[in-house]
């Protein structure tokens, strides 16, 4: 049986299976089951690409990884692209995109229409939807724009998954006085390329009061805090090729089966709790001050999603996202990791 007649047989048997799921249980791709469904290909001039869609309107922007789905209402607004990213900015919409494995662009038609973005692995890295304020005249000449006839066929069988980083010996004592003398979050990648550690690694060697551990629940908590005490938030969802951020109020949050949920009109986060293996407090010193986060990462140590205070660059952190950070560490916090 063909891949096509696999998947209508599977679609049959359970028509509310998402696309993701669906393509992992038939051994393939997300991309290859697009690709099949009669998608239009689009031409890989990502930068073009993202530069015209501010002429769109009102669209819903969504970015996930294994564990965390995020979604953002609103329009793309200053988009700029440079040597390996392309950033954008904006009241709504605001993404770091690093194009440098995508491979495959699609217009995919139905009942949501939509733009989506894949790597060389076939796995979704950014997909765009129509909403009720798209222009879709705007979104009609776009897509004519950049069809392409002739395209690279995504892979039919999905990409092992890497396997965990192998984790080498760290100067404990270099990294922690590197650490205390960062001036800006973004250096902490740097500083991380520096010490050839992981994430994990630097949390755990790092010391509690830059990295403290703390239960998986602690993400739920997180938001509860937050949206029980009106504090806005930062949230950023990313994968290996694009991070999404929402800056502002959660309200609404609903529990269902092994999802925690913000449903707000303009913001959903879909958090798959399960996926949650560990739960950090971590503190990085700025030239604003200290900034808090809560990091979510999961059983491989990868990063599912980082919370913020909301705050622009040159601002102190907010007292009152301080203080639901130190109230959530106090109900969840764990004997540091050996």
């Amino acid at each position: 049986m063909n891949l096509r007649a696999r998947h209508d047989e599977l679609m049959r048997q359970e028509p509310r299976l998402r696309i993701r799921d669906a393509a992992e249980r038939l051994g393939t791709t997300e991309a290859a089951l697009v690709a099949l469904s009669g998608a239009i290909t689009l031409r890989p001039d990502w930068s073009a690409l993202f530069t015209a869609l501010p002429a769109l309107g009102g669209i819903m922007a969504l970015t996930r990884n294994d564990h965390a789905v995020h979604e953002r209402h609103g329009r793309f607004e200053e988009v700029s692209a440079g040597p390996g990213h392309i950033l954008v900015t904006g009241t709504d919409i605001d993404l770091r995109l690093f194009p440098g494995r995508w491979a495959h662009g699609f217009a995919v038609n139905g009942e949501r229409p939509s733009l989506q973005i894949f790597d060389v692995d076939g796995q979704a890295v950014h997909k765009i939807f129509m909403t009720a304020q798209t222009d879709r005249a705007n979104w009609a000449a776009l897509i004519a724009r950049f069809t392409c006839a002739a395209a690279a066929a995504p892979p039919l069988l999905a990409a092992p998954r890497p396997s965990p980083a192998t984790e080498g010996e760290v100067d404990a004592r270099a990294l922690r006085q590197d650490w205390l003398g960062l001036r800006d979050t973004h250096d902490f990648f740097g500083l991380l390329r520096r010490h050839k550690a992981s994430r994990r690694q630097a949390f755990r060697l790092a010391g509690e009061d830059l990295a403290q551990p703390l239960d998986p629940a602690a993400a739920r908590t997180t938001l509860e805090f937050a949206a029980a005490r009106e504090v806005p938030i930062m949230v950023f969802v990313g994968n290996r090729s694009a991070i999404q951020i929402h800056s502002g109020p959660v309200r609404r949050l609903v529990a269902t089966p092994g999802w925690f949920n913000v449903l707000d009109p303009r913001f959903n986060l879909h958090l798959r709790e399960a996926g949650v293996a560990e739960a950090w407090r971590v503190v990085k010193p700025t030239e604003d001050g200290a900034v808090t986060s809560i990091e979510l990462l999961d059983a491989a140590g990868e990063t599912i999603a980082l919370l913020f205070g909301a705050r622009k660059p040159g601002q102190a952190e907010r007292q009152d996202w301080r203080a639901v950070v130190g109230d959530v560490a106090a109900a969840h916090a764990l004997e540091a990791a050996a």
